[in-house]
């Protein structure tokens, strides 16, 4: 019996609490909301409104993994936006000649970031702060304070667009209880496909642990976390659903989030980004190039915030000059929230993304209870700085 209670291990709660946390929230703001923050339209607006903070979160957190921070991105996101609009409006040219514009700004604003904390050693902090008062003041000169748009709707479709349906009516007992008539099958399609993939991910990681004879979790702990799990999946796709379909914008984030989750937990690349969070020096002396990862870390971060300032400028319609104001304090936000460690080497783009929810759902729910945005910024900071104390005592106990 010892050595059978000695392969189990407790779930990580400073993960999966993320999930309960996101949930508790969520209810919250459906009781002092009264239900609103619930309907479909709703949801479908929390995606939308939060699919370019959750870009940003995936890249910070490649940023945050090595124990800094990037303060530009929002200006990037304005750059890239105004970039966009101004071939679009100005020049007269093809949206895709746009795209790709915003897309290569982007890069080289990462570029530019990259050699100078890599390879000329400069603090991420200065540089980055350096950045974004650049393509702040950049943004500005390019529009010259002025509103480019409106964009076509070819354009428009990127941000604001939705995948296509197939509708089917529903009959009077679940039109009630769902409230809605009608239903998208293709939304219903991808959550069973989503649920099947979840449920099979978890059964290969459990039995891989016990084939090499690994530790692993309680088969309770293993079922609440996938109920959760699955909870969340056909609760927000159902929403969805029940409106107008996907978002265009969210296959972008399940792209992003599948591809950079992959990259950070099965590939060489990923792993050195995690060594050199977690000790640099000893990274060096393990013969990992802790400058080149630095490099590629900050281009990578250009090159999400371009595809950010792309999305936003499609969902606005336009670029503005205060586009992208403030975006770096919420993917920061997220990461922290969503369980990045403040010195850098452990956190998730999972955890990022629920992160990053988390702090839509909190200004969604006070949005629609009538709080001022400068009330919301008192209570984003309040989470925020619940969260990194968190991790801060909890190292402390842990040494």
């Amino acid at each position: 019996m010892e050595t059978k209670n000695k392969k189990l291990v407790n779930m990580d709660l400073k993960q999966y609490g993320m999930f309960l946390i996101l949930i508790g929230i969520f209810i919250l703001f459906a009781i002092t909301t009264k239900g609103a923050n619930a309907k479909p339209v709703n949801i479908n607006n929390l995606i939308m409104q939060n699919g370019y903070v959750v870009i940003l979160a995936i890249g910070m957190l490649l940023c945050v993994l090595t124990g800094n921070i990037d303060l530009g991105v929002g200006s990037v996101v304005a750059v890239t936006g105004s970039v966009a609009g101004i071939i679009m409006i100005d020049l007269k040219m093809n949206m895709w000649v746009a795209i790709l514009a915003a897309l290569a700004v982007g890069l080289l604003t990462g570029l530019f970031a990259g050699f100078f904390i890599a390879y000329l050693g400069i603090p991420p902090f200065v540089v980055t702060l350096a950045t974004m008062l650049m393509g702040r003041g950049l943004t500005y000169t390019l529009l010259q304070a002025q509103t480019k748009g409106p964009f076509e709707q070819s354009y428009n479709f990127i941000g604001a667009g939705f995948l296509p349906v197939i509708k089917i009516p529903l009959g009077p007992g679940l039109a009630n209880a769902l409230g809605g008539t009608t239903i998208d099958l293709i939304s219903i399609i991808v959550a069973i496909i989503a649920s099947a993939a979840l449920i099979f991910s978890e059964y290969r990681n459990y039995s891989t642990k016990k084939k090499y004879d690994f530790a692993v979790n309680p088969t309770w702990q293993i079922a609440l976390k996938l109920a959760i799990m699955l909870f969340i999946i056909w609760f927000f796709f159902v929403k969805l659903a029940l409106n107008n379909g996907l978002p265009f914008v969210l296959l972008i984030m399940v792209i992003l989030i599948a591809v950079y989750g992959f990259i950070t937990s099965k590939t060489v690349a990923g792993r050195q980004i995690y060594a050199l969070g977690g000790n640099r020096k000893a990274a060096n002396l393990s013969g990992i190039d802790t400058n080149k990862v630095f490099f590629w870390v900050y281009v990578n971060m250009g090159f999400l915030s371009s595809i950010a300032g792309i999305v936003l400028a499609a969902r606005n319609g336009s670029a503005t000059p205060k586009a992208g104001d403030g975006f770096e304090m919420d993917a920061i936000a997220s990461c922290y929230i969503g369980g990045a460690a403040v010195a850098g080497g452990a956190g998730t783009i999972v955890g990022a993304v629920v992160g990053a929810f988390i702090m839509g759902i909190l200004n969604n729910g006070m949005s629609l209870m009538g709080f001022t945005t400068d009330v919301q910024k008192i209570f984003k900071g309040m989470v925020l700085l619940l969260a990194v104390t968190l991790d801060v005592l909890s190292k402390r106990k842990k040494s």
